[in-house]
């Protein structure tokens, strides 16, 4: 067996025949002399024991336990786009079932919750941390659950919030800047949210958040429903009055309030 050999001078490394053990000779690269160790002053270095089961020729029988990955499978993206594609087929139909107006609101508020599930789920097999074991069976699907009950609750900032902050009649009459505002904030809140109940990254949070109420935005304008920007409508037959500076006893710069009912202009309630 050789024996390794290590030069003090210059560090060359090198092999000599076990023959020469405890012999001296000149290095191969600097001339040194050096002296070739004995065989009992080697250092061997073994194998640490190991303490799992082994067959009769000494290989462990134990199989390496391999990382599963959690990617989106045949099924459930098939599953999620059939899902997606029913919801927005019955959003069509109830469109043009109605009298114009959009969906009524019970279909809103059920493709609201019907949407969140399978979207929730395409989220966080997009989004997941693989440095992470991931949820798997019933616990990722309570997971989806949760998630989804946030989501669609998230909704109520848009339908109440701007029409008590802006005392508007209904969501529809805000603007698209004070929308777009909202939009926002429940898509961050909705971020978090998943971050608290996925253990995601913000990054991660903002996919399946930005995911769920994009496309919500998407069915409610394929179902015909208006988010913003309807004007205030007003009651038939009634003209739009503009009221004098307080003072003047005079309506829109022409004669009295009197006067103006009387020549049929309008009327007091």
């Amino acid at each position: 067996m050789p024996i390794q050999v290590t030069c003090p001078k210059c560090l060359k490394r090198f092999q000599v025949s076990d023959k020469f053990a405890g012999k001296s000779g000149p290095c191969p690269s600097c001339k040194n002399v050096i002296r070739v160790p004995d065989k009992d002053e080697q250092v061997v270095i073994h194998d640490a024991p190991s303490d799992s089961p082994t067959d009769s020729r000494g290989v462990s029988v134990l199989k390496p336990i391999k990382a599963t990955e959690t990617d989106i499978t045949r099924k459930g993206l098939i599953i999620t786009i059939v899902s997606v594609l029913a919801i927005f087929g019955a959003a069509i139909a109830l469109r043009f079932a109605g009298d114009g107006s959009g969906a009524p609101l019970w279909a809103q508020i059920l493709g609201i919750l019907l949407l969140a599930p399978p979207l929730v789920w395409a989220g966080y097999s997009f989004s997941y941390d693989r440095e992470l074991e991931p949820y798997r069976g019933t616990e990722l699907w309570q997971r989806v659950g949760i998630a989804s009950l946030i989501f669609a609750a998230l909704w109520i900032i848009y339908a109440f919030v701007p029409s008590y902050l802006f005392d508007l009649e209904r969501p529809s009459e805000m603007s698209w800047t004070i929308a777009g505002l909202s939009f926002v904030v429940m898509m961050v809140a909705g971020a978090f949210a998943a971050v608290a109940v996925f253990e995601l990254e913000i990054t991660g949070g903002l996919v399946q958040s930005g995911l769920y109420f994009l496309a919500v935005v998407a069915l409610a304008l394929v179902a015909g429903v208006t988010l913003a920007g309807r004007e205030i409508e007003t009651l038939p037959g009634r003209p739009s009055v503009a009221f004098p500076p307080p003072g003047t006893g005079t309506l829109a710069g022409t004669g009295t309030l009197a006067d103006f009912v009387a020549s049929g202009q309008g009327d007091v309630a």
